[in-house]
């Protein structure tokens, strides 16, 4: 099992906050460090993962929760 190091709740956002909450959340992070994202604005479901590989960041898990929403794991590269 992940050892999550934070978590960013950015459900109820809508564009553009779910992606820049998590990037910016991400840059803070150091390298190996885990992030849990819950969201449920479908566009950023899709947005987020392009994001992360332009970013070096790994996403490791995304799962679709209830309704519309979902949860994601990610590596944060250590842009730091």
């Amino acid at each position: 099992m992940t050892e999550i190091t934070k978590t960013l709740d950015v459900r109820g956002k809508i564009c553009p906050y779910p992606d820049m909450d998590t990037m910016t959340t991400l840059k803070k992070m150091q390298k190996g460090e885990v992030l849990e994202v819950l969201l449920d604005y479908p566009l950023s479901v899709e947005r987020i993962p392009r994001n992360l590989k332009k970013q070096k960041h790994k996403l490791l898990e995304v799962e679709k929760l209830d309704g519309p929403n979902h949860r994601m794991l990610i590596e944060a590269h250590g842009l730091k």
